[in-house]
């Protein structure tokens, strides 16, 4: 208990920011923009989780996938959702698919590849139909909602209860009432890894990239309203994805049903998205690394970055 105090309040004390590099913006759409990393390689869009800034794909310098791939030979775009305008304030999951993400696609102008992570990987999955993605990667991407522990489903379901009344008065789901379902997914997590902290150098990397991700996982704008319904109603709830009763655009979206070359990379160990939760589907690639741990870790070089790149540029 001292040493979580301890590290706690150390974190909190520490006065590093991170430093955004300027990139090219080359689509607005309402709140969401497309960023171009630029360079000359193979063009991939890279879809994030609606929840949490985008920028744990290029979190730091050296633990950045998406600089690390602008080296072998891919062009990263960076989908960034952005904060909820009066219009987006009304969409569900399936609304961003298609008001934004289908056009984001149509705004590159090329052929791409789709690589989405998390819930950014559920909805890659619906929108690789597009006629210009012609390859589609989820990176711990859940789908079938029944794949998570009964108890953690039903736990969810309550708080979803509770907070939905809140959530409902605001308009909308900030984050301060988000992180508290993600800790139910994994109760141990915030102990055991503030633990870690306190035992890393101040100046060190580990520390860097600690701090760097904490601000992440308590970062990001509120989730839409139907969209928090949705994920916590629809998803965990009732497992109409894994049902293939997910309608997107007034059709089912079933990853089963995928003619297209499909990456579908699984972590063993992740608390968040369990390899249980993952579709059933596609060339699929298990590495044994947590949920951040498996896009920003110190093997993530190894695990996914290396084999991510061969995929895309075969």
């Amino acid at each position: 208990m001292q040493r979580l105090l301890a590290a706690v309040t150390r974190y909190q004390q520490t006065a590093w920011m991170r430093s955004d590099a300027s990139y090219a913006t080359i689509a607005e759409i309402g709140s969401a923009r497309l960023i171009d990393y630029g360079g000359n390689g193979r063009p991939v869009m890279f879809v994030p989780s609606l929840v949490n800034p985008p920028y744990i794909l290029d979190l730091i310098p050296g633990r950045s996938m998406l600089h690390w791939l602008k080296n072998h030979g891919i062009r990263p775009f960076l989908l960034d959702w952005g904060t909820p305008d009066k219009d987006e304030e009304g969409f569900s999951v399936a609304d961003y698919v298609t008001a934004r993400l289908l056009t984001m696609i149509e705004a590159i102008g090329t052929p791409i590849d789709l690589v989405g992570y998390c819930l950014g990987g559920t909805m890659t999955i619906a929108a690789a139909h597009h006629p210009s993605v012609e390859r589609l990667v989820t990176i711990a991407a859940p789908w079938h909602f029944s794949g998570y522990d009964d108890t953690r489903r039903a736990e969810l379901s309550a708080y979803w209860q509770a907070a939905s009344k809140i959530a409902t008065t605001l308009g909308k789901m900030p984050m301060d009432l988000i992180q508290p379902a993600f800790w139910s997914l994994d109760p141990a997590a915030a102990v055991r890894k503030f633990e870690q902290f306190a035992r890393f150098p101040s100046e060190s990397q580990k520390a860097q990239v600690f701090v760097a991700v904490e601000d992440w996982a308590n970062t990001g704008p509120a989730l839409a309203l139907p969209a928090a319904r949705e994920c916590f109603e629809d998803f965990y709830s009732s497992d109409l994805t894994g049902k293939g009763a997910w309608l997107v655009d007034g059709h089912p979206v079933n990853p089963t049903d995928m003619t297209k070359p499909f990456l579908n990379i699984i972590s063993t160990t992740d608390r968040i998205v369990p390899a249980a939760a993952a579709p059933d589907a596609g060339k699929q690639l298990h590495i044994a690394a947590g949920h951040v741990g498996m896009v920003i870790g110190s093997s993530a070089e190894k695990q996914l970055w290396q084999p991510l790149a061969d995929w895309l540029n075969g």
